[in-house]
């Protein structure tokens, strides 16, 4: 399968620190490597509504839910581009990974059959010297994988507070060019280790 990635930029602000390390890694991908760049923003989510119990459970259409989810479906690498609020993704983030509970159980789709495999990345910008502070944003897509049978390329960390300030991180610049030529591993809890 020819390989396709999907980036999700969950960010509040256009053109932030996150999307820009996330671009600076993308630079780096091959030419026959599909890339799609989808903002929350663009594509925004209603609440989402837990009906994992009812039984009238419908694809969508002609709405975000539907592009995100075909989107997602399509690619076999999907990229979550956040920076770190409150220590984990942003509110539209975490909306899109809430609606991947519903798309459980959507009529022909067989999310979590149709995951498997494929890999997940994160990328994230945080305005701490102490990367360790992202451990929830990092859980929060570790465990994702982990429940999706999904392999974990874990998250290029970059450090920005003002508009552009991660041109000015080295490390993570020197990092986002070779972040996506691993092999990510199958992602595991981390009660599994």
């Amino acid at each position: 399968m020819t390989r396709n990635f999907l980036f999700v930029l969950g960010s509040s602000r256009p053109d932030g620190n996150t999307e820009i390390l996330a671009r600076r890694a993308a630079e780096q991908l091959p030419s026959d490597v599909g890339q799609r760049w989808l903002n929350l923003a663009d594509h925004p989510l209603p609440d989402f509504e837990d009906l994992r119990h009812d039984s009238d459970h419908v694809r969508p259409s002609g709405d975000s839910a539907a592009v995100l989810l075909d989107a997602t479906v399509e690619a076999t690498d999907i990229v979550i581009a956040s920076p770190l609020y409150w220590y984990s993704v942003s509110a539209t983030t975490k909306r899109y990974l809430d609606y991947w509970s519903g798309w459980l159980r959507t009529p022909g789709v067989d999310f979590k059959a149709t995951m498997a495999g494929r890999n997940l990345w994160g990328v994230t910008a945080l305005a701490h010297e102490e990367g360790v502070v992202a451990d929830p944003l990092v859980g929060t897509l570790r465990n994702s994988a982990a429940y999706l049978g999904m392999r974990f390329g874990g998250v290029l960390l970059g450090n920005g507070s003002k508009p552009g300030d991660v041109l000015k991180d080295e490390r993570a610049l020197t990092e986002a060019k070779t972040f996506f030529a691993q092999e990510p591993p199958l992602a595991r809890f981390p009660y599994d280790s």
